[in-house]
């Protein structure tokens, strides 16, 4: 059976590997990847070097970000990526094509592939972030696809709310915890070591912008910068580099200047990598931003969350999610409570132990329909 999988950015990457592993191993499987978007960009680590590293047979790379994040080239690379698909779903046929999450670029992918009668799988659909116009890219795919695999049974019946039934609908739980609990951490020493970090306590930081609010990102920016100035007296900040989102250089330009003012307490990544990411949320004392991996991730590490503004609005929150609004005061309220809270032991309502093995069983039953 011949797969392609569509990823567009670190992020969905490093969620789509386990189920990786399991395609590569099958040899009921033919696996192809489909690189485009961030990994491409050397502006945002030029991501492809770490899949061409892990032994694909084919990695197809399409090129068509633009270096801008404006509105207008979002909305051209949207079309841009819709072009270059056109011409790539023409030359190469699959029997089902994997996406995964809400990007924009993720989107234009997809639609370019309908006329072409493309059998795509949907990961994680049927979520809701009501700040963040991903929220419509998300939802669009999803009525493109023809198999859904949601994190949560709240997820599938926003699915088959969306498609008017309920067939290929699946929930497997999120698939980027599948296999956490024998998760190999990097050395504490050597984690600390590879990054330079201080042996001190440090707080993950991963700050996007609102790309439904976008007139007021440069306001809630500059509240972010605030607010981690703040803390960064308490903890050592580590922090993610923004993605490829609308408005995003705002929040990269804030980061910049706070690393600039406090350069012994910010350390800047602009990729991790999931196990490196991984590791760096276990051992810190807390994650601070507005990412979906807060949401998603955090509760299976013991780690509480102070969620910021309206991004992650409307998703499903495990116990350890603490909101705070886009003012600086409310973030360190917030996180001097998420302090004294300290470790969370509670449930991830995300966690499904064999996420990848349900999604690859589910396709191999479906090979004769498909």
């Amino acid at each position: 059976m011949k797969i392609g999988v569509l990823t567009s950015s670190r992020a969905d990457y490093g969620i789509y590997l386990p189920l990786l592993l399991k395609l590569k191993a099958d040899p009921f499987f033919e696996l192809e990847i489909i690189a485009f978007g961030t990994h491409l960009s050397k502006f945002h680590g030029f991501t492809i070097t770490e899949i061409e590293q892990n032994g694909y047979n084919v990695i197809h790379k399409i090129s068509s970000l633009l270096s801008n994040d404006d509105e207008q080239s979002i909305a051209t690379s949207y079309g841009l990526t819709t072009l270059k698909f056109a011409d790539f779903w023409q030359s190469n046929k699959y029997d089902l094509v994997f996406c995964l999450g809400d990007r924009f670029e993720m989107s234009a992918a997809v639609q370019a592939g309908i006329p072409f009668g493309v059998k795509f799988a949907h990961i994680h659909g049927g979520e809701t972030t009501l700040g963040a116009i991903d929220n419509i890219y998300r939802h669009q795919i999803t009525i493109a696809s023809i198999l859904h695999f949601s994190a949560a049974s709240s997820f599938s019946e926003k699915i088959t709310e969306l498609i008017g039934n309920s067939n290929g609908v699946h929930t497997v739980g999120s698939l980027s915890l599948d296999g956490i609990e024998s998760f190999k951490l990097i050395e504490k020493s050597l984690f600390y070591d590879r990054f330079k970090i201080p042996y001190q306590e440090f707080a993950l930081v991963t700050f996007h912008p609102e790309t439904i609010a976008t007139k007021l990102n440069k306001e809630y920016a500059i509240e972010m910068r605030l607010a981690l100035a703040q803390i960064a007296k308490k903890l050592f900040l580590v922090i993610t580099m923004p993605n490829a989102d609308t408005m995003g250089s705002v929040y990269r330009k804030e980061i910049a200047k706070l690393k600039e003012e406090h350069p012994e307490k910010v350390l800047c990544v602009e990729n991790f990598g999931k196990e490196n990411y991984f590791s760096a949320m276990y051992y810190s004392k807390l994650l601070i931003g507005n990412t979906s991996s807060g949401i998603i991730e955090a509760a299976s590490f013991g780690k509480y969350v102070v969620n910021v503004g309206e991004r992650q609005k409307g998703r499903l929150q495990s116990d350890n999610i603490i909101n705070a609004s886009f003012n600086y005061q409310n973030i360190i309220k917030a996180v001097d409570k998420a302090l004294v809270n300290n470790i969370f032991d509670g449930i991830n309502k995300y966690y499904n132990k064999h996420s990848a093995d349900l999604i690859t069983n589910q396709i191999k039953q479906l090979n004769e329909i498909l």
